[in-house]
């Protein structure tokens, strides 16, 4: 069974390279809140929608204090693509060890068309200032995700 992190825990402390192989550390945003996402697989149709959606959405987010960071298990060079790509404006960080998709409850068993397989988990992390988590979304459409969080966050106009 996949540990799921509670609304109320601390979220785990990582370090991990992002898309330029510079290392990004979740202590870095100690005082800001954070949205923490993790999806599978950078440049795929559904990783793309969430991505431009939180690109699309990261000035309200950023007005609200919250600062945007995605997680995969792709390498750094192939989420550098992904950001000139897309013209993404927030951090993508490269997991492919699984270790903070697995801290998160994130990596675990997943079915697709009867098959059953080890795989990212779409989920989203809602990180206050204090590094409290107080929002755990497992098992996210990537359609229309961002919208929802954006609500949940009471940002919605």
């Amino acid at each position: 069974m996949t540990l799921r992190l509670e609304p109320g825990t601390r979220a785990p402390l990582f370090t991990l390279p992002d898309q330029d192989g510079q290392p990004v550390s979740l202590a870095d945003y100690r005082g800001q809140k954070v949205v923490l996402y993790f999806y599978p697989q950078a440049m795929t149709p559904a990783c793309t929608t969430q991505a431009c959606e939180f690109r699309d959405n990261s000035a309200a987010l950023a007005a609200a204090g919250y600062a945007v960071i995605g997680i995969s298990p792709d390498e750094a060079e192939r989420l550098g693509r992904v950001r000139d790509r897309d013209a993404l404006n927030f951090p993508l960080l490269a997991d492919p060890e699984h270790t903070v998709l697995t801290e998160y409850g994130t990596w675990g068993e997943k079915i697709n068309y009867g098959r059953t397989y080890e795989g990212v988990i779409r989920s989203t992390f809602v990180i206050d200032e204090d590094g409290i988590i107080t929002n755990a979304l497992y098992n996210v459409k990537a359609t229309g995700h961002v919208a929802r969080v954006v609500k949940l966050l009471g940002l919605a106009a």
